[in-house]
């Protein structure tokens, strides 16, 4: 007997509720583990609240890890010679870069700026970064840290000067997205510098309600999935720095400090939090992007366009020569919440660039159900089927993406969807397990 995703999920909203207010109790009272808090600050007062603005559902809006920094005097960094960690998404309610916004602060000592892959101000594409330079609009120094990890990093804090760290970047929920991996390089070299890091929490903008997917075999860590978690982790970046601290840096734990959001449910997609959402990256353009992102990225894996070079990359997915037998094929599954569209579509940059090809597009029909990893495994078995050109990337970088060879070898032995995904559910189970004490948030 299997549970529905619709079921799953709302089993899971529960004992994350149970465990989040378990946690905060406990970081509250300062027994979090691994060096570890939860910074508590006083709730937004109702005129506050209503003059920062509404959410979806007539609700308030979300306020942020830096909402709530700022509005209590950032207390939590005077004293202290600052760096930031942020890309684009470090942003306001009224869309200022919080660089700009503590630069312009005399309560802050702020004195450099870490760009991660794409860069600080995001001029990069995927798999570039900015360099070294100073940001024309504040004269701060600019640090890159991408494909830094380790003592290499460290000495970029060291040499820096900063005594906190700070990290604010909008996550997109799925293990590959290297936001989550430069956090824990940086709280590694954090620690191994003598630094402080504080995480600003914002909202997991495909909810935090499941984990999905295949967790991480460590023998195939990469910068796409350094340690042992779900493909969709369900998590916030404050909750994955409790994690990792605990879980995966115990023998030298960062000195951490998270602030948490108000007003965030696990519920909630990111169109419910009130906040205006700034691309990640340059192919994460929207949040219905980021919906099936953990699943359809896997054909970054394979010779197949993942639609980037289009106005929906991970959206629409094709190659030349596939027809509508890929569509109707993908449909015959039954895949809850989802539907498939024939496609036709002309990359202008990325795989096929300015070449028409054939394939589906993703129409998310009820999020509320669909499971974005077993749809992308859904894709893949049946773009095997019925193209006859179908191959994998030969660095094998689907197995990096999903975190073993099980997918790549199960779907080229014949297998169908739910043996491919029904392979997954032991590790799974006991990553759900593991992370509910870390997990800060309820409903």
């Amino acid at each position: 007997m299997s549970l529905s995703r619709r079921g799953l999920l709302a089993a899971g909203s529960a004992v994350g509720a149970l465990a989040a207010t378990a946690a905060g109790a406990s970081a509250a009272s300062g027994t979090s583990a691994a060096a570890s808090s939860a910074v508590p600050f006083p709730a937004p007062s109702s005129s506050a609240s209503s003059a920062a603005g509404r959410g979806g559902h007539g609700r308030d809006r979300v306020r942020t890890g830096f909402d709530r920094l700022a509005a209590d005097g950032y207390r939590l960094l005077r004293g202290q010679k600052v760096g930031v960690v942020t890309n684009p998404t470090g942003v306001t309610a009224d869309v200022r870069h919080i660089v700009d916004v503590m630069h312009a602060d005399d309560r802050v000592d702020l004195t450099a700026v870490f760009g991660p892959e794409h860069g600080f101000r995001g001029t990069a594409q995927a798999g570039g970064s900015q360099g070294r330079y100073d940001d024309p609009a504040t004269g701060l120094p600019v640090y890159d840290t991408y494909l830094k990890s380790g003592q290499p990093l460290a000495d970029v804090f060291t040499a820096s000067g900063v005594d906190t760290v700070v990290f604010d970047i909008q996550d997109a929920g799925a293990r590959f997205y290297t936001y989550i991996w430069t956090l824990y390089d940086c709280m590694e070299a954090a620690a191994l510098a003598g630094r402080r890091l504080v995480v600003l929490d914002r909202p997991n903008p495909v909810s935090g309600r499941a984990a999905l997917g295949p967790v991480l075999d460590p023998a195939f860590a990469t910068f796409v999935g350094r340690r042992e978690i779900a493909q969709a982790h369900g998590m916030t970046v404050a909750e994955l720095a409790l994690f990792f601290n605990a879980e995966f840096l115990h023998e030298n734990p960062v000195r951490l400090d998270v602030v948490t959001m108000s007003g965030w449910r696990r519920s909630d997609f990111f169109d419910a939090t009130g906040l205006p959402w700034a691309p990640p990256s340059p192919n994460m353009p929207t949040p219905e992007t980021a919906l099936v992102y953990s699943g359809t990225c896997l054909f970054e894996g394979t010779n197949l366009s993942e639609g980037r070079g289009t106005t929906r990359p991970f959206e629409l997915l094709g190659a030349e020569g596939i027809d509508r037998r890929w569509a109707a094929g993908a449909n015959a599954l039954g895949l809850p919440g989802v539907a498939f569209r024939e496609a036709y579509f002309a990359p202008t940059f990325s795989k096929f660039q300015g070449r028409t090809v054939g394939g589906v597009q993703v129409h998310v029909q009820d999020r509320e159900v669909f499971d974005p990893v077993r749809t992308g495994i859904g894709l893949l078995v049946t773009a095997k089927r019925s193209w006859s050109g179908f191959a994998w990337r030969e660095d094998r970088w689907i197995d990096k993406l999903t975190g073993s060879a099980r997918v790549r070898t199960m779907i080229d032995a014949g297998a169908d969807t739910d043996a491919v995904a029904g392979a997954w559910q032991e590790d799974l189970a006991a990553f759900r397990v593991k992370r509910r004490k870390y997990l800060r948030y309820g409903g």
